[in-house]
């Protein structure tokens, strides 16, 4: 399938600004991409339905990965994975990226992070579809990006009760 046939083909130059990147077809373009996560989440985290509260992912000389299940029913859970870049975990978090995990779809969309509120919070008029669709298209893209940076350090993933300074 060449370029001009691709359903998500970009406009313009890709640049690494998230806010440039404006696929034709944005709400194809989303659903590609909550698969993609769904699919790069449980590569990262090969254990996630095992955990219950929480989890930590270590990778030699990278900063900590927290993981925190929030929610849990049949279908979904709802998670939040964050970098604690200074090894207290009384500071902020960041980006503290809350995810809806759809088990059964096989997605995995962003709710909100640490810089942005959830898309309820923001839009409270549901007829702004398109501004709707470009503030969940900029979220899920950065968490696929950030679930790729993170598959690259090889974390391994545990719960909290490890000691954590064994690869620091």
């Amino acid at each position: 399938m060449g370029n001009s046939q691709r359903p998500c083909r970009l406009q313009g130059k890709l640049t690494s600004v998230m806010s440039f990147v404006n696929p034709i077809n944005k709400s194809i373009c989303l659903e590609y991409v909550c698969e993609s996560n769904y699919q790069k989440l449980f590569k990262l985290i090969p254990d996630l339905m095992a955990f219950k509260e929480s989890a930590i992912g270590l990778a030699l000389h990278n900063t900590t990965l927290h993981l925190e299940i929030i929610e849990r029913t049949p279908h979904t859970m709802t998670v939040e994975l964050s970098h604690c870049f200074n090894g207290n975990l009384d500071e902020f978090l960041e980006p503290a990226v809350k995810i809806r995990v759809y088990l059964d779809a096989q997605l995995a969309e962003v709710l909100s992070d640490h810089a942005r509120a959830g898309v309820s919070q923001v839009f409270k008029d549901p007829g702004l579809t398109r501004e709707i669709m470009n503030y969940k298209w900029r979220l899920n893209y950065f968490l696929q990006k950030w679930l790729d940076h993170c598959l690259k350090k090889d974390y391994q993933f545990s719960t909290k009760s490890l000691n954590t300074e064994a690869l620091a």
